[in-house]
């Protein structure tokens, strides 16, 4: 059985009587990062004038100690609030006509896969729940492509399946096949050693998921060949500047999760990112196991080096959207556990994160609660 993580819960307010499995969908603020956080802001009201005229060159250094961290050239990176702001950049950007085919897949991000099929045309490729490993996957995608094809998008970790789609070696045949790669990287950074392996065109992470950042914080890393065309949604004083300065100048917007952003990932440093990894991948993988033989849930396939876990609910039980929003409130009401719960026909699915700041027990508990859950559920 996996032990906590020493000193783990010591770095979060969270409320104790709340079983919080679910960091994969919102992160949660470290306290020494957010002490940095509540500096920023007061130093911001002390004068509002002095605050403004030096963010454009405090974000580029906030920016350099993220490149750093996350293996990045510094200039090839800028910072946006989230990734669905990323995916509306780049494909604004590339200017896709209405006959240009967009790939994307059914474990997509929903806002992510909408933006894509705006303006061209989009085919989703069929991974399914259960889909095998990832071979399998990258057979998958490459057999949807066609002569039309122009974008890939793709998840790096699935939101739903926590799986890993967008490994290095499905971006490489797919460069060589002529088609732009774009990659959903919300949850690598902090996770994987390496989230931007495989050099995609274009990729987009959120870190307040993994590293320990605020929110509102997220990275878009561009390849060279594309820096001088992207161009920000909204007109900026910076636009002169070019990639990446012109995306990150909002005006009057709060700039603090983003010069906060570096603490989170040094405190990772600090913490040993490998050990944190290692710790997270283990309780994960525990909970799952859990969840398996006292419940009944089945497994879905994983990814090596992911925190999360995703499994199969019974036939009958969230196969809508409706549903499945029922069970995720029933869950968080009467077994004080917060999860994920995703619609599939024929069952739909339950995933569970692993953080830092979780125990063993708390998932042995969800299972229990879980297991008298269903029982009137179950056809």
């Amino acid at each position: 059985m996996p032990h906590s993580f020493p000193g783990g819960p010591g770095l979060f307010r969270l409320d104790p009587a709340v079983a919080h499995l679910n960091h994969g969908s919102f992160g949660t603020v470290p306290v020494p990062v957010q002490a940095v956080q509540a500096a920023l802001r007061e130093e911001q009201e002390r004068d509002p004038d002095a605050f403004y005229l030096r963010v454009p060159d405090r974000v580029a250094a906030a920016r350099a100690r993220i490149a750093a961290h996350l293996g990045a050239e510094e200039g090839g990176i800028a910072l946006i609030p989230n990734v669905t702001e990323g995916i509306n950049v780049v494909l604004n950007s590339l200017r896709l006509d209405a006959e240009d085919e967009v790939l994307v897949t059914d474990h997509g991000y929903g806002t992510v896969s909408e933006a894509a099929g705006r303006g061209a045309r989009l085919r989703t490729v069929s991974l399914r729940p259960d889909a095998p490993d990832e071979a399998a996957v990258r057979e998958r995608v490459l057999a949807a492509v066609t002569g039309r094809t122009k974008v890939a998008v793709l998840d790096h970790i699935t939101s739903p399946t926590a799986r890993i789609v967008a490994g290095p070696q499905l971006l490489a045949a797919l460069a060589e096949r002529g088609v732009t790669t774009v990659v959903d990287g919300a949850h690598a950074p902090g996770m994987l050693p390496e989230p931007l392996a495989g050099a995609p065109d274009f990729w987009f992470g959120n870190l307040h998921k993994w590293a320990y950042a605020p929110r509102g914080t997220a990275v878009l890393a561009v390849a060279p060949r594309w820096r001088a065309r992207i161009r920000p949604l909204a007109p900026s004083w910076e636009d002169h500047h070019g990639f990446p300065r012109s995306l990150e100048w909002r005006g009057t917007i709060d700039y603090t999760p983003w010069l906060a952003a570096p603490d989170g990932l040094d405190l990772l440093a600090r913490l040993d990112a490998q050990q944190v990894r290692a710790h997270n991948c283990a309780l994960a993988a525990y909970g799952g196991q859990v969840l398996a033989e006292r419940v009944g849930l089945r497994p879905m396939p994983h990814s090596e080096g992911v925190a999360m876990r995703a499994l199969r609910l019974p036939p009958g039980v969230a196969e809508t959207r409706d549903s499945a929003h029922a069970l995720l409130r029933e869950i968080a009401d009467r077994l004080r556990t917060r999860v994920l719960v995703w619609p599939w026909p024929g069952g739909g699915g339950l995933r569970i994160s692993a953080q830092i700041y979780n125990h063993p027990r708390e998932y042995e508990q969800l299972a229990t609660g879980l297991a008298a859950l269903l029982d009137g559920r179950r056809p």
